[in-house]
C-alpha cells in the first residue's frame, strides 16, 4: 500500500513499500504531481527517470519503506523562491550513502548514480535519524 503523505501546495511526499510495482508507482506519482504543477517535457522525463533509478537502488538494498519527496519552487510576492530548481529526495532506512561506481561495459546495472550526477544540476546525500536521503535538483525551464 502506497502511503500518500502530502500532495498539497509546493510539495508532494509518498512512502512506498518494498514490493513489486513500487518503482512503477513512484514514477507515476512523481509524473502526476509534476504535471499537476504545470510542468512537462524534459524536466518531467528527467525527474521520473532519476526517481526510478534511486527507488530501484533503495529497493535492491533495503527492506523499505522508501520515501519520495518532490519540492517545487514558486515565486511569492514577486520574489524568487528559496529553492533554485525542482528538488527531489529519495529516502530509505539504510544509513550508508550510496557510492558512484564505474560498471563494466557489459554490466546491466550500476549506472543509476552516474545518471543522477550527469542529469542533475546538483545532487548529494545526507544521513538522518532513521536512514539516509539521496537528493537531486533539476533546473526548471524559463
Amino acid at each position: 500500500m502506497i502511503g500518500v503523505t502530502d500532495t498539497e501546495g509546493d510539495g508532494a511526499e509518498w512512502s512506498f513499500p518494498a514490493v513489486p510495482g513500487a518503482v512503477r508507482a513512484a514514477r507515476q506519482a512523481v509524473r502526476g504531481a509534476l504535471r499537476e504543477w504545470g510542468l512537462g517535457g524534459a524536466v518531467v522525463d528527467e525527474a521520473v527517470l532519476l526517481v526510478s533509478e534511486l527507488v530501484t537502488n533503495s529497493m535492491r538494498y533495503t527492506p523499505g519503506p522508501v520515501g519520495v519527496r518532490v519540492t517545487h519552487p514558486r515565486t511569492a510576492g514577486g520574489r524568487a523562491a528559496a529553492l533554485p530548481g525542482l528538488v527531489v529526495e529519495v529516502s530509505d532506512p539504510l544509513p550508508e550513502a550510496p557510492t558512484e561506481r564505474t560498471p563494466g561495459p557489459d554490466d546491466e546495472s550500476g549506472r543509476g548514480l552516474q545518471l543522477v550526477a550527469r542529469a542533475a544540476r546538483r545532487w548529494g546525500t545526507r544521513r538522518g535519524k532513521s536512514g539516509k536521503t539521496v537528493w537531486f535538483e533539476l533546473a526548471l525551464p524559463g
